[in-house]
């Protein structure tokens, strides 16, 4: 059964200082969407969250102006005021355990310690949600993870986010519909090898 998108989640912490750090994927792709719709996401205070409706849908696009760890309150006012459920939310962010290049799309799940999502389950009441997890990969070691998530990612791994994040955005047309099947199995198949290098420079 086909479940239509309503509301569309970038993750992020808002400022210039962590504008390019790994943690902000969720907004590198929530950015990139409106740019190819050519919708302007525009500060909505009373909701802490820049947002974008998508014309001639009842999509929104919303990236909370809250640092990561209180995601939820900008999703929660929002969903509350709008009467969006949980099923018609999709929520992208990085994720540390999917190598720099890949996604994975899924339904509802654990949280995998991402602080972002713990929040927003909490306003939500439920981790039944969809989320589009936009890989940056781990650093090897725990006590590194929030110095990892929290710098820019290094040039060939921000080749293969971006990389990433193309064929995320080329997903859209399925997740407007809410053809979740076919978009998960799109998004869960690992793509090719992506260089960054000009196919000129390559040998």
């Amino acid at each position: 059964m086909h479940v239509p998108i309503r509301l569309v989640v970038g993750l992020g912490n808002p400022g210039a200082e962590y504008a390019e750090t790994r943690h902000n994927a969720g907004f590198w792709f929530c950015e990139r969407l409106a740019a190819a719709l050519e919708v302007s996401l525009a500060h909505e205070s009373r909701f802490h969250a820049r947002v974008a409706r998508v014309p001639g849908t009842g999509i929104w696009l919303l990236m909370p102006q809250t640092f990561m760890n209180r995601s939820g309150l900008a999703v929660g006012t929002w969903v509350r005021y709008h009467r969006i459920t949980p099923s018609e939310i999709l929520v992208v962010h990085d994720e540390l355990d999917i190598p720099p290049g890949q996604l994975r799309l899924k339904f509802a799940g654990g949280l995998g310690g991402h602080n972002g999502l713990k929040d927003i389950s909490a306003h939500l009441g439920t981790q039944d949600y969809w989320r589009l997890r936009i890989g940056i990969g781990h650093p090897g070691q725990r006590d590194e993870v929030v110095n990892h998530v929290l710098r820019p990612p290094r040039r060939e791994e921000q080749v293969q986010i971006e990389a990433a994040i193309d064929r995320a955005l080329e997903l859209w047309p399925l997740i407007r519909k809410g053809n979740w099947a076919a978009a998960t199995q799109r998004a869960n198949t690992r793509p090719g090898p992506v260089h960054s290098t000009p196919p000129e420079e390559r040998l």
